[in-house]
């Protein structure tokens, strides 16, 4: 692991001296030693420089550059700088470049100008990555390797006929032949039969809805031709320099790429977050993505490995970090499961398309920069965190989410097109966010076994054990929570028959007659006895129950009177199913309803707008609580902690500033 290299939280940024002269050099390394920095992502878009003509390679600068950070200290997880070809590339092989849908060639000027089934540019690739590897493979300042950057971010697939050939390949590996291909794509209908190879194509642009199970195909066949790339480099990386991990950047929840199939590929999982600081609600879906991150891995720690210390430069409007928030989001990270805080960039760019992206070295330079003083600040107080390396996130809660089915159901010709995977589990994440109960995701697949509850926001498209393995999970005493357009379809997006939910039927004692897509402004309001009215929206199932009791019915429309949300008794268990989407309010009700009976409980009771999370390491336990109010807060401890920030003992009531932030050892 790279904690092996660097036994610290690691703290830096991107770092792209290329873009500087020499004499800068010697400045951005004695800064580095001042911020605390002792990690930098370097060369991450430096193919160009590196090999500036076809076979002809230049790492002298290079050299000069990391000897110099290791004399200062600053170790290097270093970038294959693949992410960005140069033009020659481009000019001698304009075959290697993306073609969109439509058939639009995207040319140099920019970056991730490749396509990924490209044999040149995978040939091009692996040797510059070769060269690399053998040129630092003993280097004591290499800890890491940074693969490409942001996969897919820009082109996430191409249309060419060279990926159009690959596709076919990887259709032949899926199916085997024609007629299972047919089978699976239902191409009976609308008379799409294929009799020859050469006759499948990419869903490029076509008259109407193209065939959907093409569609799902091809957004399979783009994650894995694109991770294909990856391990290409990875492969040749763990050849020469076995003992140095390898990543790349994720970013989030991004719906192009399969991360739990790229996760199993990589050391160590790290992540790119840039939340809005005009958004009040940014922290909480920042939170959710570094769950994510944090459970790709297994529960091992992870790296945030970009975000911004003041703006970025890409929204309409760049809204400005305001003072302390930046500490604040960093070490919302790192309570999530986060061994290291970095930043894009180290020094802001004069040139380019991001130069008025914010850096830990802004424009105006080290004097009289808030932005410096907090860098500074937040790397001193990263070097006391050396406990934590390694704590884990101990959860009894975990939300099943599948990219897969993201993509079944976010493709046309559906019910209804408001029907959104991340607006639907964000649905289900907040209410415990602000209870402060930790949450993993977990696969389809995974082993429940080790929580009490499960949540299923939305499974559109499940696997043929999907019944057995919740079954399995509830009978033996967990808890579930499901909402509609789930279980609907099999891998194949071909419906199950016989009454939604199909396989799941009998654990949640229930048959889905039809359902009824709202209009945007459409409400209906579902009736639960002893509590009230609580609205809803979005989508109404009608429910035939068959052996689920009723705990709350729709008030209005056709269906009035009839079952909204169902409770069933299932071995020693008990599954509760959602037919529509109903207010916050509701959801936090039967949230916290199931958490209660359940046994599970919050880090912390703390004021709203106060983040707690626990992370535990070798018997110790840690607990950060983090204030995103803009008002102080007041906090009551449970037993005595020894502040690890301060120094200090901490017991009884904790007061916490606007943006203020705690970092607690039980005493």
């Amino acid at each position: 692991m790279i904690t092996d290299r660097l036994p610290h939280v690691f703290y830096g940024g991107d770092y792209n001296p290329d873009q500087w002269p020499e004499e800068v050099w010697e400045e951005d390394a004695r800064l580095m030693q001042e911020a605390g920095v002792n990690l930098v992502s370097l060369a991450i878009f430096s193919w160009a420089r590196l090999e500036p003509r076809p076979g002809e390679y230049d790492f002298d600068w290079l050299d000069r550059v990391v000897d110099l950070l290791d004399a200062h200290g600053v170790k290097v997880d270093l970038a294959t700088a693949t992410a960005s070809p140069p033009p020659w590339l481009a000019k001698l092989h304009p075959e290697s470049l993306p073609v969109t849908r439509e058939g639009v060639r995207l040319w140099p000027g920019s970056r991730q100008h490749y396509c990924p089934s490209s044999s040149e540019y995978r040939k091009a690739a692996a040797s510059l990555v070769r060269r690399l590897a053998e040129r630092y493979r003993d280097h004591p300042a290499l800890v890491m390797w940074h693969v490409n950057n942001e996969y897919g971010c820009h082109v996430p697939e191409c249309y060419c006929d060279t990926s159009a050939r690959h596709f076919r390949e990887w259709l032949r590996a899926r199916y085997g032949s024609l007629e299972a291909l047919n089978d699976a794509w239902g191409t009976a209908f609308w008379a799409q039969h294929y009799s020859d190879w050469d006759e499948v194509n990419p869903p490029r642009a076509t008259p109407t809805f193209p065939n959907p199970t093409q569609q799902l195909d091809f957004r399979r066949f783009s994650s894995d031709a694109l991770l294909e790339c990856f391990e290409m480099e990875a492969r040749i990386l763990r050849e020469i320099t076995p003992g140095v991990p390898v990543s790349t950047n994720f970013m989030g929840f991004f719906k192009p790429l399969d991360y739990w199939k790229w996760a199993e590929r990589e050391d160590v999982v790290a992540d790119d977050s840039y939340p809005d600081p005009s958004d009040p609600e940014a922290h909480v879906g920042a939170a959710m993505s570094y769950d994510l991150m944090r459970s790709l891995g297994g529960g091992r720690p992870w790296v945030l490995m970009e975000q911004t210390p003041s703006k970025v430069n890409w929204r309409r409007r760049n809204a400005l970090k305001r003072p302390g928030q930046m500490r604040l989001w960093s070490y919302q990270a790192v309570a999530r499961g986060a061994d290291g805080v970095m930043f894009f960039q180290w020094r802001a760019s004069r040139a380019g398309a991001e130069k008025f992206h914010g850096a830990m070295v802004p424009h105006v330079g080290t004097e009289s920069s808030r932005t410096w003083e907090e860098v500074r600040q937040l790397g001193s107080e990263l070097g006391r965190l050396d406990a934590l390396l390694g704590a884990r996130t101990p959860a009894s809660v975990a939300i099943v989410f599948d990219w897969e089915s993201w993509w079944g159901l976010e493709l046309d010709s559906r019910p209804s097109a408001d029907v959104r995977m991340l607006e639907q589990a964000m649905a289900y994440y907040r209410p415990l966010f602000e209870a402060n109960i930790a949450v993993d995701f977990v696969r389809p697949d995974a082993d429940l076994s080790g929580y009490r509850i499960a949540l299923v926001p939305n499974l559109y498209m499940t696997p043929d054990d999907a019944g057995e393995r919740l079954g399995g999970f509830v009978s033996d005493g967990g808890a579930l929570v499901m909402s509609f357009f789930s279980g609907t379809v099999d891998r194949n997006d071909h419906v199950r028959l016989g009454g939604y939910p199909a396989q799941l039927r009998e654990l949640l004692g229930l048959r889905v007659e039809d359902f009824d897509a709202y209009a945007p402004e459409q409400r209906n309001h579902i009736n639960v006895p002893g509590r009230g009215a609580f609205e809803c929206d979005l989508w109404s199932d009608l429910i035939g129950l068959e052996g689920a009791e009723p705990l709350a019915t729709y008030t209005a429309d056709f269906y009035a009177g009839r079952s909204a949300v169902t409770r069933n008794r299932f071995g020693r268990g008990v599954a509760y199913y959602l037919g529509t989407r109903p207010e916050p309010g509701f959801m936090d009700w039967l949230l916290g309803t199931v958490c209660s009976e359940a046994g599970v409980e919050p880090a912390l009771e703390a004021p709203d707008g106060v983040e707690a999370t626990i992370r535990t390491n070798g018997g110790r336990e840690y607990l950060f609580v983090l204030n995103h109010g803009r008002e102080g807060a007041d906090v009551r401890l449970p037993g005595g902690w020894r502040d690890l920030l301060t120094g200090e003992g901490r017991e009884g009531t904790l007061r916490l500033d606007p943006f203020g932030v705690a970092v607690l050892e039980r005493a």
